[in-house]
């Protein structure tokens, strides 16, 4: 009797020291030593897996939050189905990865403490959150079983620098030759805002005209903006130039207005200096590979301007260079080396402005070369926007990630993934569709030598 008397004493303890059989559901809020805000959602009927998220890129000043989903109906659906969701603000805004990993590290150890270990821990994140997910999936794969990058900055610091800087430094040669508006190096964030109106003032000029038409698709063309890149826009028809160029326009803006000039200076800030060059850069080459060319083409003949003289404007131009230790920096903190040691997906819509969906190139040519290959898929939502996934679309990508480790085998064909986004929201449409994006215009990773230097 004294035996089970004691053995039912020890279930009922153990039982105790289970949060997930505990019978209301867990929200946790608070701060971690590093001031960054956490949040944790626990259901009752915990399933054993802690989904840890890593939001977008949060410019200086903004409201920091702490997130654990991308949106409110995705939180919904994942806690029906019994997930823990957490995740971290970052103690810092702005190119903060030097925070948000050890942050995003610290909430988990702070879930695992509270909740009792995880049977699975999958790190996921959206935009600049896909590239935190993605470092942490490479440098701390001990603690992770797999990993979702959602719209990701996959193709790592350096080349998301050196990709801003190009359409920048075309508009600046074309449109304002002897305007001497700074494109990096900048003292601080009121010069690099002032940069920015002022050349977004020429930009604004030159789009009244069939020249000036003309270069800015150029310079979108540089950074691979596509024709369709905001559901709000009129959609293009094939060979639609002039509303290709009309909705690019509006995405050119918008890399004025933020992220080539306040959000470079920020990062630079950090950095110690320019972390980003195109010394030696072929502008007609690049222009040559773009999946953009035949617009560009197009609308210099219809505006009656010779392509070839503009693009020798652009050899000739003087260009900009690094500082080598904001290089260095960049590299040891911000760059990918492509090496999984657990199963990685990563979905990108295929209008994407801000992350050009040929990020995706970048971080296969990373993958494959560090021998990753069997570890990494990638799938394409045909849509306009950055983010712009369904809850459905978000959730079977998630499911397909999960089913890989249960499997040991990949289903990441657009009809399994519709068909899994459809049961998951019958409400939306999915739009996976087969689809291979063009090469990133300058790679720069860790799984080629090549790549260290400018």
């Amino acid at each position: 009797m004294r035996i089970r008397l004691a053995l039912l004493t020890a279930c009922l303890s153990l039982a105790t020291a289970l949060p997930a059989q505990a019978a209301t559901d867990s929200h946790l809020e608070g701060r971690l030593p590093s001031g960054a805000a956490y949040v944790m959602d626990v259901p009752a009927s915990w399933n054993g897996t802690v989904l840890l998220y890593s939001h977008g890129y949060s410019p200086a000043g903004a409201p920091n939050p702490a997130q654990n989903t991308p949106g409110a109906a995705t939180r919904d659906k994942l806690l029906a189905e019994g997930y823990a969701l957490i995740g971290s603000s970052y103690a810092t805004n702005g190119w903060a990865v030097t925070e948000a990993v050890p942050d995003q590290l610290a909430t988990l150890d702070l879930f695992t403490e509270k909740f009792g270990a995880a049977r699975r821990t999958l790190a996921w994140g959206t935009s600049y959150g896909g590239f935190v997910t993605t470092m942490l999936a490479e440098r701390h794969a001990d603690r992770f079983d797999g990993s979702l990058s959602m719209c990701g900055l996959v193709q790592g610091g350096v080349a998301n620098w050196n990709s801003t800087l190009d359409p920048v430094f075309a508009l600046r040669t074309l449109l304002a030759p002897d305007s001497g508006i700074r494109l990096a190096n900048f003292a601080g964030q009121a010069e690099a805002v002032a940069a920015g109106k002022a050349l977004t003032t020429k930009v604004d000029a030159a789009q009244k005209t069939p020249e000036g038409r003309a270069r800015i698709a150029l310079a979108a063309a540089l950074h691979n903006i596509p024709g369709h890149n905001d559901a709000s826009q009129p959609v293009p028809g094939p060979t639609d130039w002039r509303t290709r160029q009309a909705n690019q326009y509006s995405a050119v803006r918008g890399l004025l207005q933020m992220p080539a000039f306040s959000w470079r200076q920020e990062a630079e800030s950090r950095a110690g200096g320019n972390p980003s060059w195109n010394t030696g850069v072929d502008y007609t080459s690049m222009l040559a590979r773009s999946p953009l060319y035949k617009e560009v083409t197009e609308l210099y003949k219809e505006a009656g301007l010779s392509l070839r003289t503009d693009l020798s404007a652009l050899g000739r131009a003087p260009r900009i260079s690094a500082d080598q230790p904001a290089v260095r920096w960049m590299r040891n903190t911000s760059v990918l080396s492509g090496r999984l040691a657990d199963p990685q997906l990563n979905i990108h819509t295929t209008g994407d402005a801000l992350i050009p969906v040929q990020s995706e190139s970048a971080y296969r040519r990373a993958a494959t070369a560090a021998g990753s290959g069997p570890l990494f898929r990638q799938a394409y939502v045909d849509g306009p926007g950055h983010c712009t996934f369904t809850p459905g679309e978000t959730l079977a990508a998630l499911h397909t990630l999960e089913h890989r480790l249960d499997t040991g085998r990949w289903d990441t064909s657009p009809a399994a993934l519709n068909s899994r986004a459809t049961a998951e929201d019958p409400t939306a449409e999915p739009r996976y569709v087969p689809y291979r994006p063009a090469a990133f215009p300058r790679p720069y990773d860790l799984a080629h030598p090549g790549d260290s230097r400018p």
